[in-house]
């Protein structure tokens, strides 16, 4: 089943199937914007109760919608000082270490770290990492898991695969290949990378400093100079997709119940500094 449903993905028009649904997700007609929020609240069952905005007409257009913000306190930070936070809503895919310059993406399939990132990035090298698969019923936002300085985001142009558990059991080198946001920054436990994974229907990947925005036509490399607290918001998905946090060896150690196929919630603890 997981051969015939990557075939059919590589035969489709992603991009252009991509964006078109995208324009329809951007409208603010109420014909459009309403039937199309209501439809997917309905086959996702998804539940306003922790949103900011309960009415799913107070919406102005899906995108609205699919990115909303919750009620302040919905996601309570961990009180630990040194815990890291789970980057996202939805389902840890994968974690633990890094092994060499290879991380885990699905059972006997691995990919590399070079690759994910663009670079040559021996910081990263033996370190640990964390892949947080967001559901189409997900809250959209991503936050970051340590305080930290933006010192680096690397545009990275590609192809838009569904990113799920058929995905990346059947596609090599699955988030090598779709479009992705690196963003590097500097913490007080050394450097951190959170990879943003575009996927199918996914019509943007936005972030809160403005850029650069998706789709990517060409690989781009921009400097900041940003500072962000400990489960700040850094963006968001314009529709679900994949959240990856690469940690450098001696950083960080991944906590007893985090694993593969756990459910994860925006703010909790998903590791600990190693101190």
């Amino acid at each position: 089943m997981s051969g015939w449903f990557a075939a059919l993905q590589r035969a489709l028009p992603q991009h252009a199937l991509s964006r078109f649904v995208g324009t329809l997700a951007q409208s603010h007609r109420p014909w459009i914007s309403r039937p199309f929020i209501h439809a997917f609240a309905r086959a996702y069952g998804i539940d306003l109760a922790e949103a900011a905005c309960t009415d799913l007409d107070g919406y102005a257009s899906f995108n609205a919608f699919f990115t909303r913000a919750l009620k302040p306190g919905a996601r309570p930070l961990d009180p630990d000082p040194n815990a890291i936070l789970c980057p996202a809503d939805g389902v840890v895919s994968q974690c633990g270490p890094i092994s060499g310059d290879r991380l885990l993406q699905a059972k006997g399939t691995h990919y590399s770290l070079r690759s994910l990132l663009g670079r040559s990035a021996p910081e990263y090298v033996d370190g640990t990492f964390a892949t947080v698969y967001l559901a189409p019923r997900d809250y959209h936002r991503v936050h970051l898991p340590v305080a930290g300085r933006l010192l680096r985001t690397t545009a990275i142009p590609g192809e838009l695969f569904s990113v799920n558990a058929r995905t990346e059991a059947s596609i090599a080198d699955l988030f090598c290949r779709n479009e992705r946001l690196v963003c590097e920054f500097a913490t007080a436990h050394g450097p951190m990378a959170v990879v943003l994974v575009g996927a199918m229907i996914v019509a943007s990947i936005e972030t809160v400093w403005g850029g650069p925005p998706s789709p990517y036509r060409q690989t781009q490399v921009d400097s900041w100079n940003q500072t962000f607290g400990r489960g700040a918001e850094i963006g968001r998905f314009l529709l679900g997709s994949t959240v990856i946090v690469c940690l450098p060896p001696g950083a960080m150690r991944i906590d007893h119940g985090i694993r593969p196929g756990r459910s994860v919630r925006m703010g909790e603890r998903i590791g600990s500094i190693a101190t």
